[in-house]
């Protein structure tokens, strides 16, 4: 038995193939996004199709997915954060990164998939871009502090204001 794509450690057939082929559901999102990006790799474009919220599948390009899920080598999946989407729950987020190769170059798919359940299946509503960490190059500067300017003015009544 061979590994399954989505880096689980545990051999396909027992974790994404059933998935994928219907004869077992997701239990949480993250099997969801984790099958679907197995299906990617297998090239099931229409379990990916299905996989998506019924109420989002109109502007779904099936085309376009066929020629992403033919024309990528998928390398890799690492699930980066999980909030909520457990068994229990209606709506979940998958931080996660996929890496492929595409027209010769190593290329990576950062998404934070939103996830939602529906009559006790889940689905794939949309992706958004992870928000980039906050980083700041300098130190603060207090209120009372001569402004980094150079005016001479406190920071408060110069560009503090």
């Amino acid at each position: 038995m061979s590994d399954c794509h989505c880096g689980s450690g545990q051999p396909y057939a027992l974790c994404c193939g059933p998935v994928i082929s219907g004869s077992k559901p997701a239990l949480t999102a993250e099997d969801l996004m984790r099958a679907r990006y197995s299906a990617y790799v297998e090239k099931n474009v229409d379990f990916l199709g299905e996989s998506l919220h019924p109420e989002h599948r109109h502007d779904w390009d099936r085309a376009a997915t066929q020629r992403w899920a033919d024309s990528a080598q998928w390398l890799g999946l690492e699930v980066r954060e999980t909030v909520a989407g457990q068994a229990g729950d209606e709506e979940g987020t998958v931080e996660f990164v996929a890496s492929f190769s595409e027209n010769g170059q190593v290329r990576q798919h950062q998404e934070v998939g939103r996830f939602a359940r529906r009559d006790g299946s889940w689905y794939y509503v949309e992706g958004t871009l992870p928000k980039p960490p906050t980083q700041r190059n300098s130190a603060k500067v207090g209120r009372n502090e001569p402004c980094p300017c150079g005016s001479g003015r406190k920071y408060k009544k110069c560009c503090g204001a």
